[in-house]
């Protein structure tokens, strides 16, 4: 190899370095923005209990803490869209540290009644979505520039969120039960401030660029986009008639929004509800969402290098099957701890497949300068139904039993997961569109 040549390779080799570094901090910034969300999750439900409060007050809290998912996924994925995907996550992540922060702070000097909390815990959660998919917009240029498959780079994504889990459940179940709900949040505002800085320091502006003259949308308005300035509803309407249209993705948005409601009953009120009543407390339910966390990020990284081998559909189907009704099936039995462990890290195994298939779908069917918006729109239409499940959890929980209610929601969990086995439209999951193709 002659000096020329080595001097080409090494060139050729920069830029995919930068972009290798700028998609690990990218990770980065995710999984600890991710693990401040998980703290909240974590903490508020003690915090209400430990105040006092009720299986229903529980679910309002969570109801106040994911109901916001929906409004920041309707209208910030335009935002996103026109502002760019680097400058929303670190205003995101700077408001949701600031609001988070206030909970302590009123909380140990003025006091905090139960609406006040929910107003805040409401407005900390307004731009999570927004941040989350605006570092999921810069993913696929990312990728591309550090030369490695797409299924991969979503599954290193949804790979740091299993890993928030991971360290989030812990840190939070551990501040909990030995200093107590408040240290947990504040820790958790400091989680927010250090993605922000992340993400500012390591993640250049330049690094993501999205043509203005994409039109793999095949929409015909498109073509003047680069010229003539949209308004904010016409971008918005433009990305919910994409949404609309695809049959794949009205078909993802449907099956998600139920699966969602479920997890959110079981997560957000159920879990925290039997780990206090039968379990002994929040270090139980640290213990078990961090084991889930831990192997659905082990069946992330092992679904990273196989991912391109297997049938999209079928996996999907079979994955999904097993990360839900086995995992609350357990819980209606009232089995031993160690029996739910065990079933809690088979379905985390299974569950760590699911997000890369839909996040490559996704990143393969949206257009580039639509991505903001309709990422936003499929995030709200998939969790429209968490802020329903948190509540329905605290009803089922007081009307029904806890027992009888996981009981219920591992029979429609199942059903539900096996529908991509009927086919369909289910079908263009496998479709593997060429780079630049139109779907």
């Amino acid at each position: 190899m002659t000096a020329t040549d080595s001097r080409a390779r090494a060139a050729d080799e920069a830029p995919r370095r930068a972009a290798s570094r700028a998609l690990y901090a990218l990770l980065s910034a995710h999984a600890i923005s991710q693990t401040g969300n998980v703290i909240t999750a974590f903490a508020i439900p003690f915090y209400v209990l430990a105040t006092g409060g009720s299986g229903v007050e529980v679910g309002l809290a969570a109801f106040a803490a994911t109901a916001p998912v929906i409004f920041g996924g309707v209208f910030g994925g335009v935002v996103i869209d026109r502002v760019g995907g680097r400058r929303t996550a670190i205003i995101a992540d700077v408001v949701s540290g600031a609001t988070v922060l206030a909970i302590p702070a009123l909380a140990l000097t003025v006091g905090l009644p139960f609406w006040a909390l929910l107003l805040i815990v409401f407005a900390s959660g307004i731009l999570d979505t927004p941040g989350q998919i605006a570092r999921r917009v810069m993913l696929p240029e990312l990728t591309e520039a550090a030369r490695i498959r797409l299924e991969r780079s979503v599954g290193l994504l949804d790979g740091s969120e299993r890993l928030s889990k991971l360290i989030g459940a812990s840190v939070a179940g551990a501040l909990v039960a030995l200093l107590g709900p408040m240290a947990a949040l504040i820790t958790n505002a400091a989680a927010f401030f250090v993605s922000a800085a992340v993400t500012r320091l390591m993640v250049p502006a330049t690094t993501v660029r999205i043509a203005a003259d994409d039109n793999a949308d095949g929409d015909a308005d498109a073509e003047t986009d680069a010229e003539t300035p949209r308004s904010y509803w016409r971008e918005l309407r433009d990305g919910f008639r994409f949404v609309v249209r695809d049959p794949l993705m009205r078909l993802i948005v449907g099956m998600v929004l139920i699966t969602n409601l479920l997890d959110a009953a079981r997560s957000s009120t159920l879990l925290p509800l039997y780990a206090n009543a039968e379990l002994g407390g929040a270090g139980a339910l640290a213990v078990i969402v961090a084991v889930m966390g831990g192997c659905a990020l082990i069946g992330n990284i092992a679904f990273g290098f196989v991912a391109h081998r297997v049938p999209r559909r079928l996996t999907f189907a079979i994955c999904f099957l097993i990360a839900g009704g086995p995992s609350s099936a357990v819980f209606a039995f009232g089995a031993p701890f160690a029996v739910l462990i065990a079933v809690v890290a088979i379905s985390g195994l299974a569950a760590g497949a699911l997000n890369p298939i839909l996040g490559a779908v996704q990143l393969e069917r949206v257009p580039a300068r639509m991505r903001g918006r309709v990422f936003g729109l499929l995030n709200a239409g998939t969790w429209a139904g968490v802020p329903l499940g948190a509540l329905v959890g605290g009803f089922m929980a007081d009307g029904v039993g806890l027992f009888v209610a996981f009981g219920v929601i591992a029979v429609v969990y199942t059903v539900v997961t096996l529908t991509p086995l009927t086919g369909g439209s289910w079908r263009l999951m496998d479709r593997r569109p060429a780079p630049g193709a139109a779907p």
